[in-house]
């Protein structure tokens, strides 16, 4: 009888690894893709700030998005991002400062300054979309990020095109793969139920 529950723990063990490892090709895949098009809002997922000043991270989110929103792809940006234990400032309202300063005119900036996870952020920003009747946005952020997000827009009955901002020095193999994993398994626990 162990035998047959130490095979069947594996089989199961097997059948979750491949499960998590085709999801893990799928946001590999996904992550090279350039899906912007016309849509009602740019969505800035956040990243770290410093003092008030976007990360190198963030600051690169931030000047994609600029670039679509100047070829006129969406007529609002959103940043999104809590504090992240910044007592003063958040990363969506760094976001709107640094969009203010390039041009972009206050009222085209909306701001979700309180979510510490991408799924609070990305609910916070869903409602912020369903009360302006704004069905379409372009998702911004690090191509791995991607695929999760464009999921958890898409449960909200919004339609999203994926656009990641450009990568910047040397991949390192290793670390992308587990970048992808991770992003895997944080996809799965959401379709159970967990929010990360």
């Amino acid at each position: 009888m162990k035998r047959v529950l130490a095979g069947l723990f594996i089989l199961l063990l097997s059948a979750a690894l491949g499960y998590l490892l085709r999801v893990a090709g799928q946001i590999q895949k996904q992550s090279a893709k350039d899906e912007a098009q016309p849509a009602d809002v740019i969505l800035v997922l956040g990243a770290a700030e410093y003092s008030g000043r976007p990360s190198p991270v963030l600051q690169a989110r931030l000047n994609h998005a600029l670039l679509l929103y100047l070829k006129g792809l969406a007529p609002y940006m959103l940043t999104t991002g809590g504090s992240g234990g910044d007592l003063t400032h958040t990363e969506g309202e760094v976001g709107r400062a640094y969009l203010s300063r390039h041009g972009v005119p206050s009222e085209a900036i909306l701001v979700e300054p309180q979510g510490s996870t991408t799924a609070q952020s990305v609910d916070a920003a869903a409602e912020i979309m369903h009360r302006m009747n704004l069905q379409s946005c372009i998702v911004v952020s690090d191509g791995y990020h991607i695929y999760r997000v464009k999921r958890l827009l898409e449960a909200h009955n919004i339609r999203v095109y994926g656009s990641p901002r450009p990568e910047s020095g040397e991949r390192q193999p290793g670390r992308f793969s587990w970048i992808y994993f991770r992003q895997a398994i944080g996809y799965v626990l959401w379709r159970l139920g967990i929010n990360l």
